[in-house]
């Protein structure tokens, strides 16, 4: 199957063939001639499924069919969760358009910077436009655009963004959409919240389902080393210059644990810089400008960015600390293995991580074989506040053969 096969014009084939994309994903296959035909469709995908360049292109091709004269009438919105993935939907929608015979304009909006610049932008309006929910509210209540010519509306990682409070925002926006109109819903999971949604907002909907396992490449190799909590970074800082990454986007539960992580890597001369939410816009996109580029080695990050960062070439990705949930675990391991590359997706098991790990494999129905490193090897005794309080744990005590190995890794480790 090829994009041709699918219905897509020469301008958009030439731009996927210059990003070496050869053939669609399985997302792609069955999203883009279901758009294409007009109605509406709810697709359940993961982050590095292709799930962008599936609604993007069908839309981009209907758009240039038809340009605008004069003024451009919004005519297709695009609306995401956070600022990092509305940077990255609309550089790759730009992309995707760069041949089009007939240009489109095509603006990104979101919140975290002047609001100015984007309204200056809108003037003599736009085509396309990919915006966060409040951001959007904003420059509507500022007369800078309006809804009454958007033909399609894609609501993109709508999971995600029900999760970080937007269920109002959304509410008001689409009670400005004209009722007739193709509705695309994207989402990794289904909650309640998703399925009525889905129920009210999309008529007669193509249903697409792309399984959790299948976005799981067959080139990512999982890996899975047990540490003790308090030699992780010990192991990080080894691994990376043993394996010589380029470059590795490592997660992190908290904003704390990133800024000390990457502090702690820096100061033995790994390039690092940490990416969380406390950080303003402009450093944001600053960190991921100049990790894209190659500034530094090692980025890493909250689960803020693991949905909204697009690396080609991303040989690893380490989970520090594992994620909440088995559809974020495939989110952040969905970073590295794009287009075809092989990649490693490393995880760190503690004690207190162990069974959470267990369920993470139980969802994606894969066993990874545990691994430990000479030297900083994982205890076989749990820490004492993870033992049942009601008594001791049952096993052996340790020896004195353990108690001089324990105490010489910690002396190394101070060494």
């Amino acid at each position: 199957m090829s994009f041709a096969s699918l219905g897509l014009s020469e301008f958009l084939v030439r731009a996927l063939d210059e990003q070496g994309y050869e053939q669609p994903t399985p997302i792609q296959d069955k999203a883009i001639p279901a758009i294409l035909n007009g109605g509406d469709v709810v697709a359940a995908a993961q982050t590095g499924s292709g799930k962008t360049a599936g609604f993007a292109l069908p839309i981009l091709e209907t758009l240039s069919q038809r340009p605008a004269q004069g003024v451009r009438p919004l005519r297709a919105l695009v609306l995401v969760p956070t600022r990092e993935l509305a940077v990255q939907v609309g550089e790759a929608i730009k992309t995707y358009a760069q041949f089009l015979p007939e240009s489109l304009k095509i603006m990104t909006v979101y919140g975290g910077v002047s609001i100015n610049p984007q309204m200056m932008g809108l003037r003599g309006g736009c085509d396309v436009m990919i915006a966060t929910p409040g951001r959007l509210l904003d420059l509507l209540d500022n007369n800078a655009t309006d809804l009454k010519s958007v033909e399609t509306l894609v609501l993109d990682e709508a999971d995600r963004m029900l999760d970080l409070g937007f269920a109002d925002e959304l509410g008001a926006i689409l009670k400005l959409l004209p009722r007739k109109r193709q509705n695309l819903l994207f989402s990794a999971t289904f909650p309640d919240g998703v399925k009525h949604l889905t129920q009210t907002l999309l008529v007669d909907p193509t249903e697409i389902e792309i399984k959790i396992e299948a976005t799981i490449p067959e080139q990512v190799q999982q890996r899975a080393i047990e540490v003790d909590r308090t030699n992780r970074t010990t192991l990080l800082k080894q691994l990376i210059k043993e394996e010589n990454w380029s470059r590795v986007i490592v997660f992190v539960a908290s904003k704390r644990s990133a800024n000390n992580v990457a502090l702690k890597l820096s100061r033995v001369g790994i390039t690092a810089t940490a990416l969380h939410g406390d950080l303003n816009q402009a450093a944001r996109t600053k960190a991921l400008a100049d990790f894209k580029s190659k500034s530094f080695r090692v980025l890493v990050a909250t689960d803020l960015a693991s949905r909204g960062i697009d690396i080609v070439s991303l040989p690893c990705v380490v989970n520090y600390d594992l994620p909440r949930s088995p559809s974020d675990y495939v989110h952040r391991i969905g970073r590295t293995g794009r287009a075809g590359e092989s990649g490693i997706a490393l995880s760190f098991i503690d004690h207190e991580s162990d069974n959470h790990f267990k369920v993470i494999e139980k969802r994606i129905k894969q066993k990874i074989p545990r691994e430990n490193i000479e030297g900083l090897e994982r205890s076989p005794y749990a820490p004492v506040e993870l033992l049942d309080k009601t008594g001791p744990v049952k096993g052996k005590r340790k020896s004195k053969k353990d108690k001089l190995r324990e105490a010489a890794a910690r002396a190394q480790k101070k060494g």
